[in-house]
């Protein structure tokens, strides 16, 4: 997998100038680094010099060919990927070429879109081929317990150590499971107050009529049952740092009590009339957008401004590509300790459906997914059937809109088969139609 700090790179390699400008200027414009050159020559002294994620190469050019080119990248740099351009298409030329080792071969004219599409297509590829290289967590990027090579966790660590040498209030967004705590923990324990309590809330987990005592904490006799006295959550991280999650969650009231605290550093336990200061930096976090909550008058929007220092935003997993298969081999290395079993392999067909999911619970549902496979799966290889329904036919979509009707009804339909362990009752019911009708259709599939 290619380290986010840097673009993808790749070199193309044609002997026609006007070609080489327009691959050049349609790539880098997608955001990837590109080196030109118009021989095989010239190719080999840039392959020996600069690591290289893809190589585009024509089939025919003057003295030594793009086969050549092709066999000599795939004997001797097995982490770059090649791919296959040519004016003279033909079908003997496609086969030699992905026999000799190229991932994708595109005939001339192609369009931008075509390019594009079959350029993601390789680097996906080289994405879960490099994936199966690391067997532990050290080949991951980590970072204060987080692990991702993305450029958007890589931007996340710099505010996280930015966040941490300050004592401002911090605001962290983000949907459910993409890990606001575990940025809070960091936070704290990367800051001067790391020796001092984290204390993490949840707001939205505490009956309204318990909140305050919770946070503030009571005198006995302040109420029915309050039969001693109890300090409450900011008592108890005095001096280091409290996580208030899904703090939008609280009423108005409750919101008024806590703008309070911000503004004076001091609480009052229910049943007091005395103060007390507290030395507490504050943490929050919500999976909603405060600003429209605002605008509805549902959140202050003095506490908003309060809260609202610093922000912290964690992406989704879905735009964490680059981290997705080492997470997956992080939990499965994880869980298959925890159960005693040896340590479990994934198809590439697995890791592709794992890489192209949408990941709605981010990384909360894959850590669920891979801990349900090491539990559920028999074998140690984790294959298509074994991946939750939903997951089973996603590898579909990012293919790229390239291809023909019956060339993707017929990828989908083998997809289904394989996905059933090859019982066409099963797989007619799963595609609406009929077992008659599945028969024609892959007796018309069969060359």
């Amino acid at each position: 997998m290619t380290s986010s700090l840097q673009k993808d790179r790749i070199l193309i390699v044609d002997d026609a100038k006007a070609t080489l400008e327009v691959l050049q200027r349609n790539l880098t414009s997608a955001g990837y680094h590109v080196f030109t050159v118009s021989s095989v020559a010239e190719a080999l002294k840039i392959l020996e010099n600069t690591p290289l994620e893809l190589v585009i190469t024509d089939l025919k050019m003057p003295k030594v060919s793009g086969l050549d080119l092709v066999r000599h990248v795939r004997e001797n740099f097995k982490d770059t990927e090649v791919m296959m351009i040519t004016g003279y298409p033909s079908i003997e030329g496609a086969v030699n070429a992905v026999k000799t080792g190229a991932e994708e071969f595109l005939a001339k004219p192609f369009t931008d879109e075509e390019l594009l599409a079959a350029v993601r297509r390789v680097l996906d590829k080289l994405k879960i081929r490099r994936s199966g290289h690391l067997t532990s967590v050290q080949a991951a990027s980590m970072h204060k317990g987080f692990i991702g090579r993305s450029k958007v966790m890589q931007k996340v660590f710099t505010a996280i150590t930015k966040a941490s040498s300050t004592s401002a209030t911090v605001l962290i967004t983000g949907e459910s499971g993409t890990g606001k705590e575990l940025a809070a923990r960091a936070i704290h324990y990367g800051s001067s107050r790391s020796s001092a309590p984290f204390v993490p809330v949840n707001c939205g987990g505490i009956p309204e009529s318990l909140l305050e005592s919770e946070l503030f904490g009571h005198v006995k006799g302040a109420f029915t049952g309050a039969t001693e006295s109890r300090a409450g959550f900011f008592h108890a991280a005095d001096g280091g740092t409290i996580f208030l999650d899904e703090v939008s969650d609280m009423s108005l009231a409750m919101q008024v009590k806590l703008l309070r605290v911000l503004q004076d550093k001091e609480i009052c336990m229910i049943g007091s009339n005395r103060a007390r200061k507290v030395d507490v930096r504050i943490l929050a976090a919500t999976n909603k957008e405060l600003n429209d909550l605002v605008k509805k008058k549902i959140f202050r929007e003095d506490l908003f401004y309060r809260l609202n220092v610093i922000t912290l935003s964690m992406p989704p997993l879905r735009e964490r590509d680059d981290d997705i298969l080492l997470l997956a081999r992080h939990f499965a290395v994880k869980f298959a300790d925890e159960a005693d079993k040896s340590s479990l392999r994934f198809s590439d067909k697995a890791l592709q459906s794992l890489l192209y999911y949408n990941w709605p619970g981010n990384v909360r549902e894959l850590e669920n997914v891979i801990q349900r496979l090491v539990v559920m799966t028999d074998g140690d290889l984790i294959e298509i059937p074994d991946l939750p329904f939903l997951m089973r036919f996603t590898a579909l979509q990012k293919t790229g809109f390239t291809r023909t009707l019956t060339e993707v009804e017929t990828e989908y339909i083998n997809n289904v088969l394989e996905s059933v362990d090859g019982n066409k009752t099963r797989a007619a019911a799963i595609l609406g139609i009929d077992r008659k009708t599945l028969r024609e259709k892959l007796k018309n599939m069969k060359p």
